[in-house]
């Protein structure tokens, strides 16, 4: 598991040292660095997956697109270099990254990779931007290859759905837009047995329905394929009584939502999932049972790093530590605040076993008790 993440001169960061944990939970305002956290990490992750002997970090690629390399250093305090450290329960890895006189690079260099203290300058051969032959570093190497990553922008209902190459695609990718396809193509494989919903069969395309229907109740869903292509159909019904329809004809949540349980219980112990905003699109009962819904996968062995706008996705990853499904030194809660001279731009709110935080600081999830304060003209 990925114990700490350092970004030093990284886009809003002079320096940022953020402690992870099974379940992480990245609030705050808009523009504040939370998706500077994950982006880090799937620049690393989709550098080591599609340019296995690089010694330059890719800045775009399928997963990510972030430009050149003067949009990823620190405006305020960079010039041109810049570093992502990950301490993991294996090793420890600083990268040291710099750029030359092309300001329109799209990638950098790799100026120094440091490997639990000892330090690697200028290294001529790499691989998985890794220096070969440390074995204390190949669960990193793997645990980042092979992450998922989700955005806020998923791709909606559609008439069909490609099919990749399993060998090469075994994630829902970005958009979700492999997210049909595998889940035709792992139909019968088994997922997590601490995940297992005892209302259906212990395979992949059973226990997704079964965990929609918590979300959707009475939703059933059909993954046919089409014959003599590289696609798939998704058929959507809510109710019994009715035939299954196209997906633009049930709702826009429905398709929002299946990426995110595709990739979920899809993974295996170890792995690590990256998601934008898991509550988009769905009404607040959801958004409290999605919180709830990614303790008990972290809870699983599956590491989450989850940003989110929602405190319902707050109340409901509480209730789970409440039942005692999560342990609440397992949740960790960062608080993204705008960049100030003055104050710290990251506050870490601790929770106890019945679920109760032990600060909430200014904009931390109190926009319904301000705005009920100023309906009870107690101030804004």
């Amino acid at each position: 598991m990925i114990r700490r993440v350092d970004l030093e001169l990284f886009k809003c960061f002079e320096l940022l040292k953020l402690p992870l944990a099974p379940l992480t939970l990245l609030s705050g305002a808009n523009a504040t660095g939370k998706s500077t956290v994950l982006q880090a990490l799937v620049l690393l992750h989709q550098t080591m997956k599609d340019h296995e002997w690089s010694s330059r970090l890719q800045l775009n690629g399928a997963e990510i697109q972030l430009g050149t390399v003067t949009d990823i250093v620190d405006k305020v305090h960079g010039r041109r270099d810049f570093g992502i450290s990950i301490i993991d329960d294996d090793c420890s890895v600083d990268w040291k990254f710099r750029y030359g006189a092309d300001k329109e690079a799209m990638s950098a260099i790799v100026r120094a990779v440091t490997v639990d203290g000892r330090e690697y300058e200028r290294p001529k051969k790499l691989r998985f931007l890794l220096p070969t032959g440390i074995s204390s570093t190949k669960g990193l190497a793997r645990r980042l290859r092979t992450l998922t990553y989700l955005t806020a922008e998923r791709v909606g209902p559609r008439e069909t759905y490609p099919l990749q190459d399993p060998a090469a695609i075994q994630v829902v990718g970005p958009c979700g837009q492999n997210a049909v396809g595998l889940l035709y193509q792992q139909r019968g494989t088994a997922i997590l047995p601490t995940l297992v919903l005892n209302t259906a069969p212990p395979v992949l395309l059973q226990q997704v329905e079964a965990r929609m229907q918590m979300f959707f109740p009475g939703m059933s869903l059909d993954v046919q394929h089409v014959p003599q292509t590289n696609f798939v159909v998704l058929g959507l019904r809510t109710s019994e009584a009715t035939n299954f329809h196209r997906p633009i004809h049930v709702g826009f949540g429905l398709t929002q939502v299946l990426p995110v349980i595709v990739a979920a219980l899809a993974a295996r112990e170890g792995d690590l999932v990256l998601i934008e905003n898991p509550e988009v699109h769905l009404h607040p009962a959801g958004q409290s049972l999605m919180g709830q819904f990614l303790a008990e996968l972290a809870a699983a062995g599956v590491q989450v790093v989850a940003e989110s706008h929602s405190d319902h996705v707050l109340s409901g990853i509480r209730r789970a530590v409440k039942a005692k499904r999560i342990e609440p030194d397992d949740v960790a809660l960062h608080f993204f605040k705008a960049r100030d001279a003055e104050d710290e731009q990251v506050i870490s709110p601790a929770i106890d076993s019945s679920g109760n935080i032990d600060r909430w600081p200014q904009g931390f999830f109190d926009q319904f008790d301000r705005d009920m304060n100023h309906f009870a003209g107690w101030g804004e």
